[in-house]
């Protein structure tokens, strides 16, 4: 036995190693899982590592900067310089293909808009407030002038961690922007000052009666308890997955999730794909001006676009009856935040500027585009991309991705698994511990400013003071080979609506009152 033992002691260290890859190979021989690993033992191994660190390879070795989907590298570069204040300039001119399709141009006016010393935008650059109010038309007793027309969207505690919600709502607070819940109810993390627009979908997580179905009790103590809150939004579909419900697994609800979502503790909860409030047209509208008499908010709905059969159903009861939604989110068919499979999210519904302009046509010829206001959400987080957006009629804008990038995502594409690096998207404790709430929510208000700063820049380039001035015609974008490029009222068939504004001299009290009119 000493003589064993001393043989084993005395046993140079590579003599361990080898003994560690005949037990792998002789495992993976035997095992009948993995086909790679059983024909090529040992060295079947790394090619489950490669494909693991597939994105990563591709993202920091393998693509170049404007080739990566859904943000490419210098799309994320700005995001990231803009949200820590450092330079985000390019030289050199740019490296994008400018003849390729679907280009975004700019009409540049000869004369840019010129500010006096005492203009609102010579004593903030940053100042730009929406020209439209939530709810004016419909006369809702506490109507919402959004003092920012960039503004967090919808994602929920939940999806996104504690630190990442703290972060957001701090952020906002500062920017003087508002913060949409997601459908995961308002969580402690929601309540650090942001103005605050209430969203949910057909779990009614927050406002879930007993039966599962929607509680007007809850919604109006809600409303009443938290003063900061100043719109609602229902939740018709998302892009990543319209029609499609979810299932919240057991072992993901923890007691405070559970306490903020109104459900049980360790018990799976479905969100089916219909809402149990209402099933009809007529049975929503009656459903928002419900909510709306008994809140006095604003209420608006968020949905992607396929169909408009049911939207002309819409803009014909609110024509005839002066009810109903006080703003839409048109959410991007591409796809955001939230998990969902392949064929869903590459298929189902209209990317955002497809379904945005069948629906504002929609509106348009009933007359009734200039009592709503039209939110924008779907990789719309860009100075450029948003002058598109306006222009087509967008009052507003969300952003989800971009506002996470700000906070630190790294688009490692694995928000689905819980294992988010940055800590942005999980609910694991060490993983969040990597954000620091103080600094982000900085970051996160810096993304803003810039933005804001960089759009107005481009809209008194245009020639404009807001860019709710913007028309069809002064964005052109890219076709195909025989007609390089047309505007936009060329390409998608319209004009937009005159947006009533006067001056930004007439909007400068809103920025000093968070959100207030």
């Amino acid at each position: 036995m000493d003589t064993l033992f001393n043989f084993i002691s005395n046993m140079p260290w590579w003599s361990w190693i080898l003994i560690l890859l005949v037990i792998i190979a002789v495992r993976d021989i035997l095992q009948k899982k993995h086909t790679i690993s059983h024909n090529f033992p040992i060295v079947g191994h790394f090619r489950y590592m490669l494909e693991s660190i597939g994105p990563e390879l591709r993202q920091y070795l393998v693509a170049n900067n404007r080739e990566e989907l859904p943000f490419n590298r210098i799309e994320r570069g700005w995001v990231y310089a803009s949200s820590k204040n450092e330079n985000n300039y390019e030289g050199f001119g740019t490296d994008r293909d400018i003849y390729a399709h679907q280009h975004i141009f700019i009409n540049n006016n000869m004369f840019a808009f010129k500010i006096d010393d005492n203009h609102p935008n010579a004593i903030d650059k940053s100042f730009l407030p929406c020209a439209k109010v939530m709810g004016a038309y419909n006369n809702r007793r506490r109507p919402y002038r959004p003092c920012s027309v960039i503004n967090v969207s919808a994602m929920s505690f939940g999806s996104l961690s504690a630190k990442a919600i703290e972060s957001l709502n701090k952020g906002v607070k500062m920017a003087h922007a508002y913060h949409n819940t997601g459908e995961g109810g308002l969580s402690p993390y929601h309540k650090n000052g942001g103005d605050v627009v209430f969203h949910f979908g057909t779990g009614y997580f927050g406002v879930r009666a007993e039966d599962g179905g929607f509680s007007m009790e809850k919604m109006k103590a809600l409303i009443e308890e938290h003063p900061y809150i100043r719109a609602i939004e229902v939740k018709l579909s998302q892009g990543a997955k319209p029609g499609k419900g979810g299932v919240l697994p057991g072992s993901k609800i923890s007691e405070e999730i559970a306490e903020i979502r109104g459900v049980e503790p360790g018990k799976t909860v479905l969100s089916p794909p219909n809402h149990k409030a209402f099933s009809t047209v007529q049975e929503m509208v009656d459903f928002i001006e419900a909510i709306a008499e008994e809140t006095g908010l604003p209420v608006g709905i968020k949905a992607a676009i396929g169909k408009l059969d049911q939207w002309e159903e819409l803009a014909d009861i609110m024509l005839k009856t002066n009810k109903g939604p006080d703003f839409i989110t048109v959410d991007g068919g591409e796809g955001g935040t939230g998990a969902a499979p392949p064929s869903f999210a590459d298929h189902v519904s209209l990317p955002w500027v497809y379904g945005f302009g069948d629906l504002y046509k929609l509106f348009q010829k009933k007359g009734l585009t200039e009592r709503l206001v039209f939110i924008g959400s779907g990789k719309l987080g860009f100075p450029a991309k948003a002058a598109m957006a306006f222009a087509m009629g967008a009052d507003c804008i969300n952003v989800a991705r971009e506002a996470m990038m700000s906070i630190g995502c790294i688009q490692a594409q694995i928000c689905h698994t819980n294992r988010c690096p940055s800590g942005v998207a999980t609910q694991n404790k060490w993983l969040q511990n990597g954000i620091d709430p103080t600094l982000k929510s900085v970051r996160l208000a810096q993304y803003f400013k810039t933005f804001r700063k960089e759009f107005i820049e481009i809209t008194h380039a245009a020639g404009y003071e807001h860019p709710c001035q913007f028309t069809m015609d002064d964005i052109e974008v890219n076709v195909d080979d025989h007609n390089l490029s047309k505007e936009l009222s060329n390409t998608y068939q319209y004009h937009k609506t005159k947006v009533p504004f006067t001056s930004m001299e007439n909007l400068k009290n809103c920025q000093h009152l968070g959100g207030k009119n």
